[in-house]
């Protein structure tokens, strides 16, 4: 214990109100032992730590949390400054204390007494629990705990040495000196070669085979051969050695690398990840070696006699001699790439590396001159080996000497060695759409059909096989359609397979479930079912008619979507007879308040020459756009002001609500299951299937519901046009995306980061970072960006820091962002974010007599933000979710809930207040904002125009 060297005496002694606790303090001598100890044991979860401090027990908890003074089961202590005090402390009391980062400072009897970090002891509670009467029983597993996900894509195993045919050379000794040379790793230490051995080599030589010696040469011999030419000016390419003494060198050499060096980052500079902007210490010390003392031409003679050999091998026609020795070469020379100071040796195989050289980049030096020498030589090599019909040797030329990566897949591919095209495709980093291509080449049609789920690059491989092989690009876009369907997109699925006339009838079906499913896209199919079949125009009469006739200003999108659609199609008499009940819907909306213009679209269809329209266009007039906006654009809109109390509640608790097309609302109700809700509110399926969360697709035709069941999670998937619900799998989460496209789910558990295939019979990830570092906290998807937080904790569960990662979806993941939030000096209570990486914490609570002014920054801005939002103190900030365009803030006071929602430019535009004890949740998209709380009560708000739907749940 450290008490302060004078007593301090706090004006407040204790904290009061509601406070974000860190830690709670237990005295025996007011609780008793037993009760303070019970109370320790009772406040106990997974990661809290016991420390014995003051004659009393002090209990840090895993992670901070708001609670009210009153109702706490011990003394509470709030971080402040890296501090853990029970009461708060003025600036003056705090500067008399003078406490270190990790102290707590204790208010007992009045008087403030500091305790230094080494004072606290830890405590092991287990210790306490007396286990002599338990009485061990048998019992009776529930089943095996879920398996570990599998990985759908193995990294593709390097080709062996045997890939290369009888013709490749034997090992040499010295290979493995010669890749860690050019990798810029340790070179091993090689054992000497016996002299027997020399011999048989030597006469195991066929007749005029050329070799090359590189003569060991001894430390003194090489300093007096150097020393006796100190003098003369060597140069041999970039490599020189002056004519001055070398103290005056070394002086000159370091006040050049001083006065010459460079700002690191310069103002406004990119912060996307780069390469080294400029040699270290070592490699400044290494070029001045090589310009200002002998050992410049050491390594400058040594890579002139390797040089000459490596030239002679090819002169004399020597290839495979030659090529254990060949150099490689990069498409540019690095500038950055540092001067390797050894000479390479021979290779003890030719292979291809798919996955390339691991390691620094290392450079022979010689000047562009002897490169473009070498390279003539490698394109020699590569011709003649090519007519001789040596291919895998020929491919190795351009991959591994040239690195011509795509120029060697094509020459593979054109000599059918498709399998080593594939996997030199997919190791080397090319393109995802070409490495798609080399896999369907090779007949695996599983994995190329992976990578391109994956990556997200079924339209790029596609246009590169119909290039050159039409028919395996007809049966790639047959799985591309087949996929999607199964994902509940018919909409793309049918586009996609219509160029097929004879897989018509799978369109077929996909069209009339998409219509079945409704929505804008339902709209668009019933115009592709009218003109795109035969009969097609009689069995969608009925439902274009009830569209069209349909005055309801809710199903004007779709209206919208079906003129859209039928602009788009060929001129025919059926589009000329569905042009005119289009026009008078449209013109029927377009009377209507509060619906966006389509005055353009009307005028587009008066274009067509169609002459059904003739007499409607004399009849009536051309429409003049119209300035009406949006309610979510229009800031003169009025603010929504939603009012729901305890006579709304209904009669299961809602845990999740989402909101579909057409204005249906799935309701996740807990262990009664999920329900599908219609816009007049009355029950259109139940799914019996335990759901507390859901994860939606973007069709808004699939869901995941989520249930805990102890450690793993249950997750069931549910078919919303065919109505009907199964159970998938159990897996272990930690953090999930609120959303997914219908096939990719990223979730993350145990510090691993997976990208999941929801239509495999079995979860299996197919792609997956196996480790962050941390626990992930929040996760957010669109379709172009992934983004989630890592929490880090140091070694005994303290909170460290957050670090937020950004991925690009197209063509990846790619990595485009990582980085630690700098302004997060505290654990964060409420974490927010978008998919594009955009981050905000916020205080949980505020205490009712903290100082300051009465507008308090509840918010800490982890990066710059778009929301700027203001409170009372005595309203304490409970939560934040964010979009692009909107926010949805949560205050509590008392038993009032209110959500206050704002658009991108801050303006508030709704309000929504529960009253009750349960707290709201609240869920936001683009199109609309959902809250609910476990009474039952469900309103949602479409936030295109400003419509308020209150859902019973009965």
């Amino acid at each position: 214990m450290t008490p302060a060297l004078e007593a301090v005496r706090p004006r407040a002694q204790v904290h009061r109100g509601t406070v974000v606790v860190e830690a709670w303090w237990f005295h025996p001598g007011l609780l008793g032992e037993a009760e303070a100890r019970r109370r320790v044991l009772e406040a106990w979860r997974p990661g809290v730590t016991v420390w014995a401090l003051a004659g009393g027990y002090l209990l840090k908890r895993a992670a901070p949390h708001p609670g009210a003074v009153e109702s706490a089961p011990g003394l509470p202590l709030v971080l402040e400054s890296g501090v853990l005090t029970s009461a708060p402390l003025s600036p003056n009391e705090r500067e008399r204390l003078a406490p270190p980062a990790g102290a707590v400072v204790l208010v007992q009897a009045g008087v403030a007494r500091m305790y230094a970090p080494g004072a606290l002891r830890q405590v092991e509670p287990g210790t306490w629990l007396d286990v002599s009467a338990w009485r061990r029983v048998r019992v009776k597993g529930l089943g095996a705990p879920p398996e570990p996900m599998k990985r759908a894509l193995e990294p593709v195993p390097a080709p062996t040495r045997e890939r290369f045919g009888p013709r490749v050379p034997r090992l040499a000794p010295e290979a493995e000196r010669m890749l860690a040379r050019m990798a810029g790793r340790a070179v091993p230490e090689v054992e000497p070669e016996g002299f027997f051995a020399r011999l048989r080599r030597v006469f195991s030589r066929k007749p005029g085979e050329a070799t090359l010696t590189v003569r060991r040469e001894g430390l003194f011999a090489r300093l007096r051969r150097a020393l006796r030419s100190r003098t003369e000016g060597v140069r041999d390419g970039s490599i020189s050695v002056a004519r001055e003494g070398f103290f005056a060198r070394l002086r000159r050499a370091f006040r050049t690398e001083t006065q010459g060096a460079a700002p690191r980052h310069a103002p406004g500079a990119s912060t996307r990840p780069a390469g080294p902007e400029g040699p270290g210490a070592l490699e400044q010390l290494k070029a001045w070696m090589l310009r200002s003392t002998p050992l410049g031409r050491l390594v400058g003679q040594r890579k002139g006699d390797y040089l000459r050999h490596l030239f002679e091998l090819f002169e004399q026609g020597d290839l495979d001699e030659a090529l254990r020795h060949a150099i490689p070469l990069g498409k540019d020379l690095d500038a950055r790439a540092q001067l390797a100071l050894g000479v390479p040796g021979p290779r003890e195989e030719l292979r291809i590396h798919p996955h390339g050289r691991g390691g620094a980049a290392r450079s022979f030096g010689g000047g562009p001159a002897v490169f473009e020498a070498l390279r003539e030589r490698y394109r020699d090599t590569f011709r003649r080996l090519e007519r001789e019909g040596r291919i895998d040797e020929a491919a190795f030329v351009l991959a591994e000497l040239l690195d011509a990566t795509e120029e060697a897949v094509s020459f593979l591919e054109r000599h059918g060695r498709l399998q080593l095209a594939a996997e030199l495709a997919e190791g080397r980093n090319l393109p995802p759409g070409l490495v798609v291509r080399q896999w369907f080449l090779a007949k695996d049609v599983e994995r190329a059909v992976a990578i391109a789920r994956r990556s997200g690059v079924f339209a790029d491989a596609l246009l590169r096989l119909e290039k050159t092989h039409p028919d395996e690009a007809q049966a790639l876009r047959l799985l591309w359609a087949e996929s999607l369907a199964e994902a509940g997109d018919w909409q793309r699925a049918v586009s996609v397979v219509w160029p097929v006339a004879s897989a018509r009838h799978l369109a077929r079906a996909w069209v009339e479930r998409g219509i079945q499913a409704g929505g804008m896209s339902g709209a668009k199919l019933l115009v592709r079912l009218a003109l795109g079949f035969p009969d097609g125009f009689g069995a969608a009469r009925d439902a274009i008619h009830s569209l069209l006739s349909d005055d309801a200003p809710a199903h004007a999108p779709e209206r919208l979507a079906f003129a859209a659609e039928l602009l788009r199609e060929d001129a025919s008499e059926a589009r000329s007879a569905l042009c005119v009940p289009t026009v008078r819907a449209l013109m029927r909306d377009e009377a209507l308040e509060g619906l966006p213009s389509n005055a353009r679209l009307l005028q587009q269809l008066h274009a067509l020459k169609a002459p059904a329209l003739a007499a409607l266009r004399t009849d009536l007039p051309t429409p003049a756009p119209s300035a009406r906006e949006p309610w979510g654009e229009s800031h003169a809109a009025p603010h929504v002001r939603v009012w729901m109390d305890r006579s709304h509640a209904g009669a299961h608790a809602v845990h999740d609500a989402v909101v579909l097309p057409g204005r249906r609302v799935l309701l996740a109700l807990g262990e009664a299951g999920a329900r599908l809700v219609g816009p007049d509110g009355r029950t259109l399926a139940g799914f019996d299937v335990p759901a507390f969360s859901l994860v939606l697709s973007e069709q808004g035709h699939r869901a995941l519901a989520l249930a805990r069941r102890g450690d793993p999670w249950r997750v069931s998937r549910l078919d919303l046009v065919e109505r009907r619900a199964t159970h998938w799998c159990d897996l272990e989460l930690d953090a999930w995306a609120p959303t997914y496209d219908g096939e990719r789910w990223f979730t993350a558990a145990h510090g691993a980061v997976s990208m999941v295939d929801t239509l495999a019979a079995e979860p299996r990830s197919l792609w997956r970072v196996s480790e962050v570092g941390g626990t992930v906290l929040r996760m957010a998807v669109d379709a172009k960006h992934l983004s989630f937080l890592v929490l880090h904790l140091t070694w005994n569960q303290d909170f460290e820091r957050v670090e937020r990662w950004c991925y690009e979806l197209p063509g990846g993941p790619v990595l485009r962002g990582r980085a630690d939030m700098q302004d997060l000096r505290e654990p964060p209570a409420s974490l927010t974010l978008t998919p594009d990486g955009e981050a905000t914490v916020g205080r949980m609570a505020v205490p009712t007599d903290a100082a300051g002014p009465d507008t308090w920054p509840y918010l800490a801005p982890i990066i710059p933000r778009r929301f700027h939002l203001q409170a009372r103190r005595d309203v304490a900030r409970v939560g934040e979710v964010l979009t692009r365009s909107w926010s949805a803030t949560r205050f509590q006071k008392g038993e009032l809930h209110t959500t206050v929602l704002r658009d991108g430019a801050g303006h508030a535009r709704a309000t929504v207040e529960f009253s009750g004890t349960p707290p709201q949740v609240v869920r936001l998209t683009e199109d609309w904002c959902a809250i609910h709380d476990l009474h039952g009560r469900v309103v949602w708000l479409d936030l295109h125009s400003g419509e308020v739907h209150r859902v019973p749940v009965v």
